[in-house]
């Protein structure tokens, strides 16, 4: 869902009140304005509110009712991704008090640019016609001098301008204008193609050179466009993938390849092989598809409920608000899909209420960043991490959810042990009853989960991901309507127009993430990677789980997590299988340490996102929410040693593995955290871990050892009398 702005505790106003408050959490489902987000006015805000709403029903309508050639799908989402994006969003700083507007000239000059890419546009059109006149292909001179060089050029010195052109947030400006022609010129070229005989021909060297003209056009837009909603981490990611294509020749060992011309490379990567791909296949199903139903529960104000009702649950237990944090960032977390987003949006709330009630800043938001982070492993949804991980193995969705579950589990016990250790070591209280809304009041409204249920259960009674989404989404629209904020011809449209808003963040990221994946799969660096891991599990397949591990955050660091894993299931995953691990589990294994990159230092998108709430020092954060989050760089190992934790094997493995684990993670937290029952000194500590890793290995004698561990030190500490203030259950 969407992000909202900080804002101060709200529960301080009602702290001497003699009843509960009606609602603690309000806002939470409010749209952020990013800092770069234009705000029209008149007649452009009507045009893009329009075209918002378009674009979501096109992909409703295309999902539902009239399904488009696959290829043909995928372009249109893409290119209306970019017009949006680039109408939306400014490549700079607004023209303000302080920063005065471009210069006359430098704006006429972004005019004149017009002038090739409208040229490039109306070629396209003249081809089109001429390829439907029976040609069998286009004059090479005409797809260069007149399509491709302005194309380019247009793209190319457009982007440049657009860094250097301020101007008010009200307005639109001429390279951004550029650009989004550029956009359906490119798209428009590709589409001609793609619907003739010459789509065969990519990657040869009979392919038009004017596919290769739009492809470079089409990835210099895509990754501009990424750079503008999602910062610089996956461009530079993705530059650096693309200069290997043509440095690769010339680089030594194992990642030396003979090399890909410009023109065979580019008349391939905008392909099902690489933008076209994996990738852009879920964003333009699965991700629109549940971003439209985000929007719709937005509307419907089920984001403020959801927190509400957490407070009502968990509220008045010790450290209370931090453990409404893990309960409504987990459940936001899994339906938005973003660590960083859902940290603004709940964390606003949740971080100055921790704060309250005696946790330190940089806990406090720590706390919240690893809760936001695990929504993203959470089933049925995961973020849309299930989806991508269907389409890349072919592993049905329903499998992937339910392999899911005791994972999520193992997590979510870990932080809430992790978070009701650090209350009962500093003594830290509830919030008391008239801070918090009333339970009795909330649950005659518990019919607003209703849209995730039927979600689920249609999921699971066999109906398509498309069907079972788009069933939840008009039931969020029904269920508003017994409730306080009834959905109206107007609040849908206006929720289509947010569900376009949102899309254009994760559509860009799947985009930049399929060249990548284009680079991986067109130069072979994959296999190269697996030979290398191959030869690390000659020596230990623990050593090469462990490197692949680091590679798998190296490459999520400061990505968005649907980028993140799209990578490293290319990168990682396929040597993982090579050394013959399963594929769910080692899809899982890359999963898990993509999501969690969001919390690893030193860059941890979504400890910052934290820190800039609670005002900790970010690295300070980023350290805590490791240290909190620290059973998902364990549990992965699990997979491998315990596949009964995938639901794999007899009920019996599952459940003895589910419960020795569990049993293990709260050990491991015990031992982090120094409380067990009561404080407990340094040596206490390193039997606890030993007992934890006993237990979370798996193995019968190993989970006897670990049982053995801390029901000896449990006995121990309550014979010190020290178990009536120190249980580990919640007060």
């Amino acid at each position: 869902m969407s992000k909202s702005s900080p804002k101060g505790p709200a529960s301080e106003a009602n702290a001497s009140s003699a009843s509960s408050p009606e609602a603690l959490a309000q806002g939470v489902d409010e749209d952020v304005i990013e800092a770069n987000r234009r705000l029209f006015t008149g007649w452009q805000w009507w045009l893009f509110g329009i075209a918002a709403v378009l674009y979501s029903t096109f992909h409703l309508v295309s999902l539902n009712v009239y399904p488009l050639e696959t290829w043909s799908f995928r372009i249109v989402h893409i290119c209306g991704a970019l017009v949006l994006g680039y109408g939306l969003y400014a490549g700079t700083r607004f023209a303000d008090d302080n920063i005065p507007a471009s210069s006359r000239g430098l704006r006429l000059f972004g005019y004149l640019l017009l002038l090739p890419a409208l040229y490039a546009l109306l070629q396209v059109v003249l081809m089109q016609q001429t390829m439907a006149g029976g040609a069998m292909r286009i004059d090479p001179s005409v797809e260069a001098w007149h399509f491709g060089l302005p194309l380019i050029a247009a793209t190319g010195i457009a982007i440049l301008l657009s860094w250097a052109t301020r101007h008010a947030r009200n307005g639109l400006s001429a390279p951004d204008l550029v650009l989004m022609v550029c956009a359906l010129a490119s798209a428009g070229y590709l589409l001609v193609m793609y619907n003739s005989p010459l789509r065969m021909s990519t990657g040869t060297p009979f392919a038009p050179m004017g596919i290769s003209y739009a492809a470079i056009a089409g990835s210099l837009l895509i990754l501009e466009l990424t750079r503008r909603v999602a910062g610089l981490a996956l461009v530079i990611i993705a530059a650096v993938f693309l200069t290997y294509v043509f440095a690769g020749p010339y680089l030594p060992g194992f990642l030396g390849y003979p090399g890909l011309s410009v023109g065979r490379f580019f008349s391939q990567v905008y392909t099902d092989a690489g933008i076209l791909g994996p990738t852009t296949a879920v964003s333009s199903t699965y991700i629109i598809l549940f971003i439209i139903f985000a929007a719709f529960l937005q509307a419907s104000k089920v984001g403020d409920y959801f927190v509400n009702f957490a407070f009502a649950c968990a509220g008045r237990a010790r450290g209370g608000p931090a453990k409404v944090a893990i309960f409504a960032s987990g459940l936001m977390g899994m339906i938005n899909g973003t660590s960083a987003g859902n940290v603004v949006s709940t964390g606003s709330l949740t971080i100055p209420l921790m704060k309250k009630v005696g946790y330190p800043a940089r806990s406090a938001g720590a706390i919240e960043a690893a809760a936001s982070t695990g929504g993203q492993i959470m089933p049925p949804i995961m973020g849309a991490g299930a989806f991508i991980m269907a389409e890349i193995t072919g592993i049905p969705y329903t499998e992937i959810a339910i392999a899911a579950i005791i994972p999520s589990i193992l997590y979510f016990a870990s932080v809430y042990f992790m978070v009701d250790f650090e209350a009962a070591q500093k003594g830290m209280r509830g919030m008391r009853k008239d801070e918090i809304p009333l339970f009795s009041k909330l649950i005659k409204q518990v019919y607003l989960f209703a849209p995730i249920i039927i979600l689920i259960v249609a999921l699971f009674m066999g109906y398509s991901v498309i069907r079972a989404g788009t069933l939840a989404t008009a039931s969020a629209a029904v269920v508003s309507w017994i409730s306080p904020n009834k959905m109206g011809i107007r609040a849908i449209l206006k929720a289509m127009e947010l569900a376009s808003t949102m899309a254009i963040q994760i559509i860009a990221v799947c985009a930049c993430a399929g060249i990548i994946v284009g680079v991986i799969s067109l130069t072979g660096v994959g296999a190269r990677f697996s030979s290398l891991l191959l030869g690390l599990a000659g020596v230990s397949q623990l050593l090469a789980l462990f490197f692949a591990m680091c590679i798998s955050i190296l490459l999520g660091m400061g990505m968005p997590t649907t980028a993140a894993y799209a990578v490293a299931a290319s990168v990682v995953a396929p040597g993982l299988i090579d050394i013959g691990i399963q594929p769910l589990i080692a899809h899982f294994f890359v999963f898990y340490f993509a999501v969690v990159s969001a919390i690893t230092p030193p860059v941890a998108l979504a400890s910052y996102a934290a820190s800039g709430i609670s005002g900790a020092n970010a690295m300070q954060t980023s350290v805590t929410s490791f240290k909190i989050g620290l059973a998902a760089y364990i549990v992965p190992f699990m997979f491998f040693y315990s596949p009964g934790i995938l639901m794999e094997g007899s009920w019996i493995q599952i459940l003895r593995v589910g419960v020795t684990a569990t049993l293990g993670i709260v050990l491991l937290a015990a031992s982090v955290q120094a409380w067990f029952f009561g404080h407990i000194n340094g040596l206490i500590r390193l039997v606890l871990l030993a007992g934890a890793i006993c237990m979370i290995y798996g193995g019968m004698i190993s989970d006897l050892a670990g049982i053995a561990i801390g029901g000896a030190i449990f006995l121990m500490q309550r014979s010190k009398g020290a178990g009536g203030n120190g249980a580990t259950a919640s007060s």
